[in-house]
């Protein structure tokens, strides 16, 4: 304990100096005492222009990387106590800051803890801006004959906007980092955390953009458009800025809501453009800008080439249970070395639908009950899941090659310091739910606190009623559902009565796993954040010793020899090229002794007879028989009120709810999931402790 205290003040000292030099960096103290005594001595033969960016900007982001991966490491080896009574005084005082604060349309819902942090952050970008503008007006520098002050004026405001840029894509790509060792620091993960990189990627585009335009007016007023073409060997490269603008702009509008959800597939192709947009970026900036940006997009890189590692192989898929409201349940072998908490999520490509499209869903099965199967739930709602129900209900398959990136999901199982849960789902929202409910199974035969629950669930239809049937196993073990504190209260929303004709059967299909399928693991095995660390140090001091060695015995040569600066562009090349290649060396080779290691338990598992059922079992809702999990199925069928023709109260359903810390979780449609934070910040009841789960960002 005492070492994880010890590990966490060391990175927050280390986040906060990182925040301090951002702070600093627009001041005079900055510009005229610290920048040039840190040139004299770090800017050496070895590392020039970049020595300075890269101790003061660069280290401390990839240090917290590394020893994020050692601080979750300990924290895993270490059992958690998860009662409530350990939910400790602390957590209750800080609880407030963690209630939603803004619920509107179209921000969201924002905690007070989100909000405090936007504004802080917003502030920086205000005090940075005002900083440089007011050297920058004390100081104007006119660049030709006959320049006006506003011209000049005009000028420095553009190229400010830029600086202000550069700041938010030196946020951008931690929340995109899917096995990020920083977010779960601060209690988030990748998935929580896409809305903070949608708010940088837009207010850097508006930056961006005047930034862009007003260097254009500039130009045009003082008749130098010819600079717009300018491809400098020594500095500033503006044909490279005006790629990178036209790039970024067809990445922007597919990303906007109404265009994404209509058109996926551009959307997902067109954001695939960011390598080619940080590479014309980088060219226009520079390498000692570059430098500022840097750690962000190498921990992306080190995460991205690692999925990529793992998206080579293929998934073994056992089953496919086929629901009659038009959702899936897949199955497939895992190794059961690593656990995997509740909630967490899987993103799945079909090769025989998209080679190239991958969409995340949610993992259905509880590790503990089920250490050998990872159950995922895929409700259709697009054309891609549409393709993949089709297929497996309609052929006649015997073998379907899947590939699979993850899991990911939260460090821990942190629901479980509740006195009692409130889980309101909308629709295929139920699924991040039943592992929950599942967990709290297992966690309830080991005679370990576990909260009582309260699952308010809303559907369309009556046939949307069988996605709860998802809470049992297809391979027929028995669950104690019936000694859990469990009340399910479903809600058919347009239908007023039972139908009397609705007798269906969910169907079951088993699958021939290939001798090639690679079982499921953690990407790097059981000791995954200790593997993480080393290729983050292992391949940031090898970035580092062989820039030194270009930059020492090739480009400084080439510059006192000649006396001219070398290329501005190729210096950049060889900066983006020795960060991608070191990662894919120290990746590569990380990824492949851990694959050796894992190559007898995954024949193990491969091994495994899975039984075939004489029959498919039955949905519960319907009252087919069946031969699978009898006792489980009555017991669910007990513990659930139907209710036809109206919409869950739920500001009734939270004033019933007593204890002294109850969770609510919400995942389902945007109107629900703001009633839902109305509801817990409205101040009625200060026992409710409010998270949201959203996949339709």
């Amino acid at each position: 304990m005492r070492n994880l205290t010890f590990l966490k003040i060391i990175f927050v000292l280390v986040f906060v100096g990182w925040i301090m030099v951002w702070i600093l960096l627009p001041t005079k103290v900055y510009k005229n005492t610290w920048n040039p005594k840190l040139e004299n001595k770090l800017n050496s033969t070895y590392f020039r222009e970049q020595g300075t960016n890269l101790l003061l900007f660069t280290f401390p982001v990839v240090f917290m990387g590394a020893l994020g991966c050692v601080y979750l490491h300990l924290r895993l080896q270490k059992p958690e106590n998860l009662s409530s009574k350990s939910g400790g005084t602390a957590n209750r005082r800080l609880s407030f800051l963690r209630r939603p604060f803004v619920v509107m349309s179209p921000i969201g819902i924002l905690t007070s803890m989100e909000l405090v942090f936007a504004l802080m952050f917003a502030a920086l970008l205000i005090w940075s801006l005002s900083n440089y503008l007011h050297i920058s007006f004390g100081h104007l520098h006119m660049h030709m004959e006959g320049e006006k002050v506003w011209q000049a004026k005009l000028r420095s405001v553009s190229l400010r906007a830029g600086y202000i840029g550069n700041i938010c894509w030196a946020f951008l790509f931690f929340p995109v980092t899917r096995a990020s060792s920083i977010l779960p620091l601060f209690g988030l993960t990748s998935e929580s955390s896409i809305k903070y990189h949608i708010w940088l990627g837009r207010v850097s585009m508006v930056l961006f953009a005047v930034h862009t335009i007003g260097f254009f007016i500039y130009w045009g007023i003082t008749d130098q458009m010819k600079e717009a073409l300018e491809w400098s060997k020594t500095y500033v490269s503006n044909v490279a800025g005006i790629i990178a603008s036209v790039i970024a702009l067809a990445m922007w509008v597919p990303s906007f809501p109404t265009f994404r959800r209509k058109m996926f597939a551009v959307f997902f192709y067109s954001h695939h453009l960011y390598t080619l947009y940080i590479l014309f970026y980088g060219i226009h900036v520079g390498v000692a800008y570059m430098c500022m940006i840097a750690p962000g997009i190498f921990l992306f890189l080190v995460d991205r080439h690692l999925r990529f590692l793992q998206s080579r192989q293929n998934a073994p898929l056992l089953s496919a249970r086929i629901l009659p409201c038009a959702a899936l349940e897949l199955n497939f072998a895992k190794t059961p070395s690593k656990p995997i908490n509740p909630t967490s999520i899987v993103y799945i490509n079909v090769p025989k639908i998209s080679k190239l499209q991958w969409h995340p869903f949610t993992v259905l099965s509880s590790c503990n009950m089920e250490k050998d199967i990872l159950r995922v739930a895929i409700k259709t709602e697009g054309s891609w899941t549409n393709k993949l129900y089709q297929q497996l209900s309609s052929s006649a398959l015997d073998h379907l090659n899947v590939s699979v990136e993850g899991p990911y999901g939260p460090s821990t199982s942190h629901f479980l310091r509740y006195s009692a849960l409130v889980l309101v789902s909308g629709g295929s929202g139920i699924t991040p739910f039943i592992s929950i409910i599942r967990e709290l199974i297992f966690q309830n035969q080991q005679e370990s606190h576990v909260p009582r629950v309260l699952l308010v669930c809303s559907f369309k239809n009556s046939v949307d009623l069988t996605m709860l049937d998802l809470m049992l196993s297809v391979s027929g073990s028995k669950t104690q559902i019936s000694n859990l504190q469990l009340q399910i209260e479903a809600y058919v929303t347009r239908e007023k009565e039972e139908p009397q004709d609705s007798e269906k059967l969910i169907q079951t299909k088993w699958f021939k796993p290939a001798l090639s399928d690679t079982p499921i693991s953690v990407v790097l095995g059981p000791n995954n954040w200790l593997c993480l660390a080393s290729i983050i140090s292992s391949s940031f001091l090898m970035f580092l010793l062989l820039l030194g060695i270009i930059t020492r015995f090739y480009i400084y040569p080439i510059e006192n020899n000649s006396g001219e600066v070398y290329h501005w562009t190729f210096k950049v090349l060889w900066f983006l090229f020795l960060l991608f290649a070191v990662v894919c060396i120290c990746s590569s080779a990380v990824f492949l002794w851990w694959k050796k290691q894992n190559t007898f338990e995954s024949k193990q598992v491969m091994n495994v007879e899975v039984p075939t059922p004489t029959r498919s079992p039955g949905s519960w809702i319907y009252g087919s028989e069946r031969e699978l999990e009898s006792l489980p199925h009555q017991s669910l069928v007990q513990a659930t009120n139907v209710h036809f023709g109206v919409r869950p109260d739920l500001k009734s359903k939270f004033s019933d709810c007593k204890g002294k810390d109850i969770g609510v979780l919400v995942c389902g449609p945007r109107n629900m999931r703001h009633e839902v934070a109305r509801i817990c910040s409205s101040g009625l009841a200060d026992n409710l402790h409010f998270e949201s789960i959203s996949f339709a960002w």
